[in-house]
């Protein structure tokens, strides 16, 4: 395919994807139960921090991450205390385990509490078509009160050359107005062209074969590679593509 007939077959993936349907597959239904901005940027944020691994296990204990915060998450974040971590102690998903849980939520109510919330922090680093500043910033901002020295490995940093693919689906999510129902677009004050696309085993292998990707690690270098490409194909919402590729990899195994 030369570059035109590679955006339209793109293009029409997005169509196919970027669907309402989508959301019942994908962790982006957790968020979906809440309509408060602060509940949809902490459900999310949580049950993006989680998606890694088998997709219904994801989605189970993203789900069990909100029952045992009393399906309230602004409410509980802000008005824990001792007793109400302590139920957080049973929770586990492969790594992160209840003592993570029990970090990010008081993590959480510092960065509400002291720093604006979650977009004020993100929005205070932004640059010109890159978030890559802004996710290490935060990551610094978020750790900056005690915590468990494990808990960090649970946010990627972009600048040690991660792909920080779990943040930048997060991001996706909040930034990214769709109208389409999926990515929620709630955060007006970053635009959707500094978007990274979220890299995983799915797309980094579609990628490749598309001749969108020549590094064969799935880090912050291929990530580059990835963004370039894709902002050559749509420089206002480049990570509108992550459907297509994510969808061709997991529902069509392109």
């Amino acid at each position: 395919m030369n570059k035109s007939e590679l955006k339209d077959f793109l293009d029409e993936k997005v169509i196919q994807y970027n669907t309402f349907d989508f959301i019942e597959s994908d962790p982006v239904q957790i968020p979906h139960l809440f309509t408060q901005k602060e509940d949809i940027e902490i459900s999310g944020f949580l049950s993006a921090t989680i998606a890694w691994g088998n997709r219904k296990m994801i989605i189970k204990n993203s789900h069990r991450m909100m029952d045992l915060m009393g399906n309230a998450p602004y409410d509980f974040v802000m008005s824990h205390n001792e007793n109400d971590l302590e139920r957080l102690e049973t929770f586990v998903h492969r790594t992160f385990n209840g003592g993570d849980f029990s970090s990010f939520i008081k993590s959480l109510k510092h960065i509400y509490q002291n720093n604006g919330g979650l977009e004020a922090v993100f929005t205070k680093h932004q640059e010109k078509d890159s978030m890559l500043k802004s996710i290490h910033e935060f990551k610094k901002v978020f750790f900056e009160i005690p915590h468990l020295s494990r808990t960090q490995k649970h946010i990627s940093d972009p600048l040690n050359n991660s792909a920080a693919k779990r943040i930048n689906m997060y991001l996706r999510w909040m930034i990214r107005q769709d109208n389409n129902g999926v990515d929620f677009g709630i955060w007006n004050s970053i635009s959707p062209s500094s978007l990274s696309c979220p890299l995983d085993v799915h797309s980094g292998n579609v990628a490749r074969k598309l001749g969108l990707l020549t590094r064969k690690q799935n880090d912050g270098k291929a990530l580059a590679e990835l963004d370039l490409q894709l902002r050559k194909l749509d420089k206002k919402d480049p990570v509108k593509y992550d459907f297509a590729l994510f969808g061709l990899g997991v529902f069509e195994g392109f």
